[in-house]
């Protein structure tokens, strides 16, 4: 069976002084890997012209398909559509399609399209583009001596785009059907990589060889991957996907059908569906919560206000929490985050509300409540559930999982789960 040898060609000053740090030929390594097919070969050169027409030249006389990555800016040093062109012997020309990409671009931002930026637009003749949702330069691709070459963007988040939503499905059209890879990812939260294995162990002792199990750390979510790159794979691979979200639960976030979506994505999508607001009122996690969901677009249709009260005044004040509370119990108390959360729902006439107090650290601990003590209450007026956590964290990383924590017993309210995530199930001292 044939299987096309792929060839990179990474082009930068930076690259070579080391003043940029090569990410993306390992983004386009794993992007391939899912097609079956590896890397056999990657050259890193210089903004030279006459060294870049060499080496495309060399490469796609060996490789059947050729990725060359960078040099499509407006500037002078980014060389790759005059190399392209003298390694295939054409005429450089306006492009209409990169001409109208490149308007409606700087229009949208208000530029003035200038000299450099028309540069852009100067393509090899033949050439057919490669459409760029995030960035200014298109990309571009060209047959030359029988090997399919790529131009692509070094701007990470523009290549990843490129990559994933044209690059990658128009090679594989070309692949034989039982060489492409097959992976299926899940998002997960609340589960370590080694807590994940065991349940996996345990309930799924027979996991089948054909399957590939593979996890992806990451904070707050980690990825799941099921891989099978034979047809007996392909063939179980439904049915033991199935059972691994049954052991999961709710746990699982979603299925990754494109681009990853954060845990406050799909928090406010649901909010969205249903017509619900949700508000946030915040000590411990400075107002972290709120920034994840205003990160969103499109966040203002379902939050409106979130409080930060990280003074015991600032609780009374803004959100009413009373000084007996306080006094009696302590800020980092079930009593306070529930009236933390009622004054949030009163003000803000939300329909859900996370609320949060705890102690980040390094210091402000006790016998009783040790740093990384937290009580936190959701969900809405008619029904507020709280749980006291304890969680010894560093202090970023401690704030960073209690926000992502507050959004996922959310998420879990409005998806009317019954079952105790894994957090809860460890770390609950009340």
């Amino acid at each position: 069976m044939f299987k096309p040898n792929v060839q990179l060609l990474l082009t930068g000053n930076e690259l070579m002084t080391g003043d940029i740090v090569d990410s993306n030929s390992a983004m386009i390594a794993q992007q391939f890997k899912e097609l079956g097919l590896d890397i056999s070969r990657k050259v890193t050169i210089a903004d030279n012209l006459s060294a870049l027409v060499n080496e495309i030249n060399q490469l796609a006389k060996q490789a059947d398909i050729l990725i060359i990555n960078g040099g499509l800016g407006p500037t002078i040093d980014d060389l790759t559509a005059q190399a392209l062109a003298k390694a295939t012997q054409v005429e450089l020309a306006e492009h209409n399609e990169a001409l109208v990409h490149i308007t409606a671009w700087c229009k949208k931002r208000g530029a003035k399209l200038n000299s450099p930026n028309l540069k852009q637009a100067i393509l090899p003749q033949g050439c057919a583009i490669i459409a760029n949702k995030e960035g200014s330069a298109v990309g571009f691709k060209m047959i030359h001596l029988a090997c399919d070459i790529y131009c692509t963007p070094g701007v990470p988040r523009e290549l990843k785009t490129m990559l994933a939503e044209q690059i990658i499905p128009d090679i594989a059209k070309k692949l034989p059907k039982e060489l492409i890879t097959d992976v299926t990812r899940l998002q997960v939260f609340g589960l370590g990589e080694s807590t994940l294995q065991k349940m996996i162990d345990e309930q799924l002792p027979n996991w089948p060889e054909s399957i590939d199990l593979g996890f992806r750390a990451g904070m707050p979510l980690l990825e799941v991957k099921l891989t099978t790159t034979s047809q007996e794979g392909h063939n179980i691979k439904t049915e033991w996907y199935t059972k691994l979200v049954d052991v999961l639960g709710d746990h699982v976030i979603a299925k990754i059908e494109d681009t990853p979506l954060s845990l406050a994505k799909h928090i406010l999508l649901e909010l969205s569906d249903k017509n619900l607001k949700v508000t946030t009122a915040e000590s411990c996690t400075g107002g972290m919560i709120a920034s994840l969901l205003t990160k969103e677009a499109g966040a203002s249709t379902c939050f409106e206000a979130g409080f930060v009260t990280y003074s015991n005044k600032m609780k009374t004040k803004l959100l009413g929490v009373t000084e007996k509370s306080l006094d009696h119990l302590g800020a980092v108390s079930k009593e306070v985050v529930i009236e933390m959360a009622k004054g949030a729902l009163e003000i803000s006439s939300a329909d859900y509300v996370i609320a949060v107090s705890g102690i980040a650290g390094p210091d402000g601990g006790s016998i009783d409540k040790p740093v990384g003590t937290v009580w936190l209450a959701w969900g809405h007026k008619n029904n507020l559930k709280t749980v006291g956590l304890l969680m010894p964290l560093p202090r970023s990383y401690f704030q960073k999982y209690i926000a992502n924590i507050g959004l996922d017993l959310i998420r879990r309210e409005l998806m009317s789960s019954t079952q105790t995530p894994h957090y809860i199930v460890e770390r609950k001292f009340s």
